[in-house]
């Protein structure tokens, strides 16, 4: 796929290494996140890229990190990118996180068991994308580097959907879409759709 000009890119963290003892903003990528993100680093459509933006947690930075080293650029780390709240229920096992990002998304004016709520997570990522686009130059091709579900919500604001869980990446994360600046505002992106970083 080809992007025009000012076009930006969302990627998310690949494979992490799930440790319950480990509070989830440090989890760090596993071997095969980072084989990952290695093998996708090169690929054609990152490659007019110039800058680099991403979450402070430490998953996303080590992808971040991976990719701006193929590029020679550096990476601005964004506090308020990270992604949505969970620290009221911290860990919990797969099976049942899942229920909960069920109803995350399904009830997105609502605090999940603690969560942020998916209306207030998807309006703190739209802002962070559009202030960071707002102090760059219209010709820079940005590669915003974070998280599944706020990159989904993300994701439903470009295309004027509904926040829905049908529009969320496949499992395992380390998934990308590309979009336009004006896409933020009008809200009518067609194409967005996830790819992987190595496929």
């Amino acid at each position: 796929m080809i992007l025009a000009p000012a076009d930006c890119i969302y990627l998310t963290h690949p494979q992490v290494r799930i440790d319950p003892a480990v509070p989830v903003p440090q989890w760090g990528l596993s071997e095969e996140g980072a084989r990952r993100a290695r093998a996708g680093a090169g690929r054609g459509e990152f490659a007019s890229l110039t800058h680099v933006v991403s979450s402070a947690e430490t998953k996303a930075v080590e992808t971040a990190e991976i990719v701006a080293a193929q590029l020679g650029l550096p990476v601005v780390v964004d506090e308020l990118m990270h992604e949505n709240d969970r620290s009221a229920t911290g860990f919990l096992p797969p099976d049942e996180f899942e229920r909960v990002a069920d109803a995350f998304f399904a009830q997105p004016q609502t605090s999940v068991r603690g969560w942020e709520r998916a209306c207030d997570a998807q309006s703190r990522i739209v802002g962070r994308v559009e202030a960071h686009l707002e102090r760059m130059p219209q010709d820079a091709r940005v590669l915003f580097v974070g998280h599944g579900a706020v990159g989904t919500l993300l994701k439903c604001h470009l295309a004027g959907w509904t926040i829905d869980r049908r529009h969320d990446q496949p499992g395992g994360g380390g998934f990308w879409y590309a979009f336009s600046r004006g896409a933020l505002r009008e809200r009518n992106a067609t194409g967005v759709d996830w790819r992987p970083i190595d496929g």
